[in-house]
């Protein structure tokens, strides 16, 4: 797929029909900041109406106490994947408490000139739960706590066995079903990381920054007021170097090209100490623990990517772990930032469109994903996130530099057999709807959320002043509607949260001393 003319080449398999389609699922998992009323990130605990962030099956949080995380169930069409999502910001309205707010962009809103204002997630006296504060007390030494205020959006999706059952017996392949699936998969990741800056110029909102965020920081951008940093065609700033990047992790060789050169890679950057981590100590003076370990990666999930292979852990595995043991069972999709006009921050041309492009990467051919070719993308990457709205701006084919917006168009263009075959799967017009948008977009750089963010936070005074504007005007939306029925479900499932995180720490019978020594 690096051919810069594969997309005129593109046609739907003679295999494929509508029907294939029905069994794909998709789930969605929101990050975003709790902020008090003068801008700053929330100070106080996690709402206790919202039941326990540990053991809670949708409502936890990420790095920060006052980072949420929202995560819906996999589910059988965006409708249904938007309306639990929409439920899920219902519920953390009605439990904010002060008058906090629910920030709505990817980048942090004001945070303190101290680190220690960002306070940790405390997930309980559990070993579980320690470890889990512990791995973001480590992640705040590597690489500070201010990078771990961002927030973003990962779309979830698989698709079913008939599909690929169907898939493997018109190519005649004899292999077990779960190699099929994994080789196809990974396909998709490759073919996702060449296209990555589709989702840079088309989804990206986060083209200028609070002054706070950069403090102690070198960094490129150009002021955009008195508090305010930017630059003038960038896309989204949270995806390149000031955002989830770190020099340590670029020179892991992680390779998508089979499942077990992934997970080895994985394994082999979680069990290889790192000087420079090793220099920062994994205990104090007094024996407690600052990092879970003082390797490249403390534990998997430190691994930044705009793509994962992903498969349901079990007990207590790892990621790793659990794709070698069942293979892949679905993509997690990481590149997007939050839609700062959406209440839920995602709309539905956005979640059709990832859903077109997710499918027509999997069935577009993918070469295997050499270094010199991941060397390519990642100044693809750069000129995106920094320039993609310039109209002069290039990225990088092996045949030659070709202008972005002539590459985007030629893909969207490809992909209209993809959106209409999903349009008769679901009965609906959406697919195609998303992807006239998505074209708008490419050929009027003006209207992708990108230049409206950048143009809105002008008009607004600053990037405190526009999103503070949003989020009140969402809080107030999501005031005004019910949850009917389903909140004495929402209701239980927090005190059940509280009770198993009650029951985890109960049944605990290691020391965390000796439940960490594994991690070490």
């Amino acid at each position: 797929m690096p051919q810069a003319d594969v997309s005129q080449a593109f046609v739907l398999p003679d295999w494929l029909n509508a029907d294939l389609l029905a069994s794909m699922r998709r789930g969605i998992e929101k990050e975003g900041l709790r902020m008090r009323p003068d801008g700053f990130i929330a100070q106080s605990p996690h709402p206790t109406r919202l039941g326990s962030k540990l053991t809670h099956p949708h409502i936890t949080t990420d790095y920060a106490e006052s980072l949420l995380e929202l995560i819906t169930e996999p589910l059988a069409s965006v409708q249904q994947t938007l309306a639990q999502l929409r439920e899920l910001h219902i519920v953390v309205q009605q439990a904010l408490e002060n008058d906090e707010l629910f920030w709505g962009m990817s980048m942090p809103c004001m945070l303190a000139d101290s680190d220690d204002d960002i306070l940790l997630a405390d997930y309980g006296s559990s070993n579980s739960g320690r470890l889990k504060t512990l791995y973001r007390h480590g992640l705040g030494l590597r690489y500070g706590r201010r990078m771990q205020t961002i927030a973003g959006l990962h779309y979830n999706l698989s698709f079913g066995d008939d599909f690929f059952g169907t898939w493997q017996a018109a190519e005649g392949h004899h292999d077990a079903l779960s190699a099929f699936k994994n080789a196809k998969y990974l396909a998709l990741v490759r073919n996702f990381k060449r296209l990555l800056p589709l989702v840079l110029y088309l989804t990206g909102a986060s083209p200028a920054v609070c002054a706070c965020f950069l403090t102690g920081r070198q960094h490129h951008l150009q002021p955009l007021n008195d508090k305010g940093y930017y630059l003038p065609n960038a896309t989204s700033l949270r995806m390149g170097k000031l955002g989830y990047q770190n020099n340590v992790q670029d020179d892991l060789d992680i390779r998508y090209n089979r499942l077990d050169e992934y997970v080895a890679g994985l394994q082999q950057a979680v069990g290889t100490p790192h000087k420079g981590f090793t220099a920062l100590g994994i205990d104090t003076s007094d024996g407690t623990p600052t990092q879970i370990n003082d390797h490249i990666l403390q534990i998997e999930n430190e691994y930044y990517s705009a793509i994962r292979p992903k498969q349901t852990t079990q007990g207590d595995e790892t990621p790793s772990e659990a794709l070698a043991a069942r293979g892949v069972g679905y993509i997690e999709l990481r590149a997007l930032d939050l839609d700062p006009y959406s209440e839920i921050g995602i709309s539905m041309d956005t979640t059709c469109f990832m859903e077109i492009l997710a499918l027509y990467c999997l069935l577009s051919d993918s070469p295997e994903l050499l270094p010199d070719e991941d060397a390519r993308l990642s100044i693809n990457q750069e000129r995106a996130v920094n320039e993609g709205r310039d109209p002069h701006v290039t990225i990088l084919t092996p045949t030659g530099e070709v202008r972005l917006q002539d590459w985007l168009d030629g893909h969207l263009q490809a992909m209209l057999p993809v959106a209409t075959l999903l349009d008769e799967t679901y009965g609906s017009n959406t697919y195609r709807h998303a992807l006239t948008v998505m074209l708008g977009r490419c050929h009027h750089a003006e209207l992708t959320p990108s230049a409206q963010v950048l143009h809105d936070t002008v008009q607004a005074g600053g990037t405190w002043q526009f999103g503070k504007k949003l989020a009140e005007q969402h809080a107030h939306s999501l005031r005004t509607q019910s949850l009917g029925a389903r909140a004495a479900y929402y209701a239980t499932l927090a005190e059940q949260s509280i009770s198993d995180q009650q029951t985890l720490e109960a049944n605990d019978t290691l020391s965390f001393t000796d439940y960490i020594a594994r991690f070490r």
